[in-house]
């Protein structure tokens, strides 16, 4: 599922929105790395920082997700990117994929907005790609249908050592990582819908009480999810 075995011709056809998010990312970083003061003066222009947000420039919400601060930093997010999105674009389509991936992002600025310092700046796209985890988490407790248990379990492990990892490096922006994997999550209830599924209830077969109980806890765990997520952010910042 994660193994990305496709020509280039066949990865651009299958994936234009990773396509065009991976080669926005690189366009970016050569031209921030160039020695022109206007490319300068652009990521000045175009990079979080709260201070400018608070003044009105609104669109530095949107910007950094595209921005990395350097080749490292570019190449872990770009190579994530390639290798987790993919099957998720398939399973909710481009244009849906491209929303889950657009709202995490932002909304991991705006929560770094409200939470971080006033002179606090960012780059770069793990806000947004914790909204692909989100989303794959969601998955594998709610729609297990799309994935099976192997890349599950890949899935609860990488996302587990990435969150570790982001409380661990004091030069992460953590307020960012859970607050993508958060919003990925609840847009995974969203945008991936049940596959269809027919069954036959005879006087034999009914639903019985712990099935429906089942349901219920099912529909209310999403709500403790977020609110431990929220508790933990909450801490962290305190």
């Amino acid at each position: 599922m994660f193994r990305r075995t496709e020509s280039l011709h066949t990865f651009i056809r299958l994936y234009p929105a990773v396509t065009i998010i991976s080669c926005i990312h690189v366009v970016l970083w050569i031209m921030m790395k160039l020695s022109f003061p206007i490319f300068t003066l652009l990521f000045s222009f175009l990079i979080g920082y709260n201070a400018g947000v608070h003044s009105g420039e609104w669109w530095r919400l949107i910007t950094p997700m595209f921005l990395h601060t350097s080749f490292s930093h570019l190449l872990f997010n770009t190579i994530t990117l390639i290798i987790f999105a993919p099957p998720l674009e398939r399973m909710v389509k481009s244009i849906y994929f491209l929303v889950i991936y657009s709202a995490s992002g932002i909304l991991a600025n705006i929560a770094t907005y409200l939470i971080m310092p006033m002179d606090y700046s960012h780059a770069g796209a793990s806000g947004a790609i914790f909204g692909i985890l989100g989303t794959y988490m969601f998955i594998c407790f709610f729609r297990k249908e799309y994935m099976d248990q192997k890349n599950s379990q890949m899935i609860l492990t990488v996302t587990a050592i990435a969150l570790v990892l982001s409380f661990i490096d004091a030069h992460v922006n953590v307020v960012a990582h859970v607050t993508g994997l958060l919003a990925g999550f609840l847009l995974g209830k969203v945008f991936v819908r049940k596959k269809p599924s027919f069954i036959h209830y005879t006087y034999y077969h009914q639903p019985v009480r712990q099935e429906r109980m089942k349901l219920f806890f099912k529909k209310w765990s999403i709500w403790i999810f977020v609110f431990v997520f929220i508790l933990a952010a909450i801490l962290y910042v305190l």
